[in-house]
């Protein structure tokens, strides 16, 4: 006796999978990744000093980034840092559990010696020993 033949009037299990719930669920995620995806490329724009030789510094961790904008306000990441009396304690919260202690400053061309220098200092007061400064090679 034969399970499932045409005409025998029984039925027979249909052993295909349908896949349209799977699509219209790889579409939606599609969609969500599509637009959440511009969102996450956000950084800070510095106008970095150009430097011909420059060494290289390796990182074993993704280090800490400072930036100095070019109106003298400052950043931890995305973060605005208000008073540079705060820097200190917020680089110590950011660091906290990382193996690296290092910190990259980027500062803007623009910035004025002296608001460098204060960052620096106040880098050196949170106890970081590895200040990077972050430049780029000239166009030619």
């Amino acid at each position: 006796m034969e399970v499932g033949r045409p005409g025998t009037g029984r039925r027979s299990s249909m052993s295909q999978i349908n896949v349209t719930p799977f699509v219209d669920v790889m579409l939606v995620l599609l969609i969500i990744f599509m637009v959440t995806a511009p969102m996450l490329d956000q950084g800070v724009t510095v106008d970095l000093p150009q430097v011909k030789e420059a060494p290289n510094l390796q990182s074993k961790v993704e280090p800490l980034v400072v930036s100095v904008n070019k109106d003298g306000s400052l950043l931890i990441g995305t973060s605005r840092i208000t008073e540079i009396s705060k820097l200190a304690p917020v680089i110590l919260q950011a660091l906290k559990g990382k193996e690296g202690r290092e910190v990259y400053l980027e500062a803007d061309k623009a910035v004025p010696y002296g608001r460098v220098v204060e960052v620096m200092a106040a880098v050196k007061k949170a106890g970081i020993e590895r200040l990077g400064m972050v430049t780029r090679m000239p166009e030619e």
